[in-house]
């Protein structure tokens, strides 16, 4: 079971939860919920843009045993930001923007590691997706350092649209990709830019690949074939720091 610090529960708990500007970081529902008060919660959650799973009653009550009344929700420690509302902010600074978006990193601690590499590094947000992301809670705050408190983190419906925004607004995409042949060092990453960095197994998607102008890959030398994927986003985003001009 996890923490119970890291979650609420409850259908009435959880609505004036919402309607109090909590953030919420993820929400279980379980399948076949029906009455006034679930459809109130389903409402509140649709107008919040809130991501939901639907799950069995085994699953709620793996968790808790507690009366949780067929919904658990996870508040997140901070408030997800706008992409759409941050990129002009960043430009109005006269900086150019350096975004790195997650593709299918579901580990928490590589979450968390990776957000203290790019609020160290110079990065300006990290985008992530509503679903198939890490969990943006207590444990991914430790590994983080508390960058996580204060670092900006966009949840964006689909990672695919985010990126399509982020070309139309003058950015560089890089991603990062084992099957490239231009290494990391020879890579342009000045200037506006978003890096693109997915799952240890799967890398970033096809679709997202075709929408890179640039795939890059980090030159490695030894027997293993690949890094974890937040010491690989550090190496990136140094890089990238790197390349930019200092004041």
């Amino acid at each position: 079971m996890e923490k119970q610090e890291d979650y609420i529960f409850g259908t009435r708990a959880i609505i004036e939860a919402i309607r109090a500007g909590k953030t919420i970081d993820r929400l279980l529902i379980k399948n076949e919920g029906r009455g006034l008060l679930y459809q109130e919660l389903l409402e509140e959650v649709k107008n919040a843009e809130i991501p939901i799973q639907y799950v069995p009653q085994s699953r709620l009550d793996s968790i808790t045993r507690k009366n949780h009344q067929g919904v658990i929700a996870w508040l997140a420690p901070m408030e997800f930001q706008s992409l759409q509302n941050m990129l002009p902010e960043i430009f109005e600074k006269g900086e150019d923007p350096l975004i790195m978006l997650l593709d299918g990193v579901s580990d928490v601690r590589n979450f968390g590691a990776i957000v203290r590499s790019a609020d160290c590094l110079g990065s300006h947000a990290i985008v992530i997706p509503e679903k198939g992301a890490a969990r943006a809670g207590a444990d991914a705050v430790k590994t983080s350092a508390g960058a996580l408190l204060h670092f900006p983190v966009c949840r964006e419906k689909s990672i695919l649209k985010a990126v399509e925004f982020l070309k139309q607004s003058g950015l560089k995409i890089a991603g990062a990709s084992e099957k490239s042949r231009r290494l990391l060092p020879d890579a342009d990453l000045s200037g506006p830019l978003a890096i693109i960095m997915g799952a240890e197994d799967k890398g970033i998607s096809r679709e997202l690949e075709a929408l890179c102008d640039v795939l890059v890959k980090i030159p490695m030398s030894g027997k293993t074939e690949s890094l974890n994927v937040s010491v690989a986003a550090g190496i990136f985003l140094y890089e990238a720091n790197r390349q930019r001009p200092r004041s």
